[in-house]
């Protein structure tokens, strides 16, 4: 199994697959300078925090995946920047053989596990949770985007205040989205009220995903058909640390 970091200004990945990656991080800059030649003549596309309704080049994958999860979350297009340029690594992989890779760019994950099960642990800040549970995956055929928003981590801007929110959907550019729509609606008086308006807001975007994770403090809500919630702590789950991502 190939293990790689690849930090490239914004861009910070974590990378573990069963092909040589080192041509990746080329594929990944060419779709960066995609991105920047595009952010440069369309300055509203980087700021906006609503959907841009702009022409893009149809040979532009990046552009095009960031538009259309904009759309549908209604947030601003860089909301699905991190899971769009994880889901295209993801395909790149797959493209060239892979059956078992995850790309995590800074907690916004794609991946495929076609062969084996997988673990993806849920880091929640300062929640009593975090780092304590994780997704069980099943083999499948086909990649999963699983990405979250938090409003107490990280650089991301967020409107709400949940520890974290965690999508899981066929594309991590979609995923990626939605938490960030999801994360600005889990505001409230008390962390319960919070989470309920949380679970509101998912249950617009049914179609979308498969399942949400909500987690504020000690309160935790789900939504949707989430895989297995394991504990990390467990002697019998051990063995899964390793391969682990939070």
């Amino acid at each position: 199994m190939f293990k790689k970091k690849i930090k490239l200004e914004e861009t910070q990945i974590n990378l573990i697959s069963d092909i040589n990656p080192d041509s990746l991080e080329d594929f990944i800059i060419s779709k960066r300078n995609e991105l920047k030649n595009y952010i440069s003549s369309h300055h509203n596309f980087f700021s906006s925090y609503e959907p841009v309704y702009i022409e893009c080049d149809e040979e532009s994958d990046i552009i095009k995946l960031m538009i259309e999860a904009s759309e549908i979350a209604n947030v601003g297009p860089m909301a699905a920047v991190a899971g769009t340029t994880s889901q295209l690594a993801i395909e790149e992989l797959v493209r060239n053989g892979s059956k078992f890779s995850v790309v995590n760019n800074g907690g916004d994950i794609s991946f495929i596990n076609k062969n084996r099960k997988m673990v993806c642990g849920i880091y929640a800040g300062n929640s009593s949770i975090s780092s304590e549970l994780g997704f069980e995956f099943k083999p499948q055929k086909s990649p999963l985007g699983l990405c979250t928003s938090s409003g107490t981590v990280g650089y991301s801007f967020s409107y709400g205040r949940g520890d974290s929110v965690s999508v899981i959907a066929k594309k991590a550019s979609v995923a990626d989205a939605i938490a960030t729509a999801i994360g600005n609606d889990v505001t409230g008086k008390t962390d319960e009220i919070a989470v309920e308006n949380g679970l509101n807001s998912a249950v617009k975007f049914e179609e979308h995903i498969i399942g949400v994770l909500i987690i504020l403090g000690d309160s935790i809500a789900t939504f949707g058909k989430l895989p297995k919630l394991i504990s990390l702590e467990k002697e019998e789950n051990l063995k899964f640390k390793e391969d682990t991502i939070i």
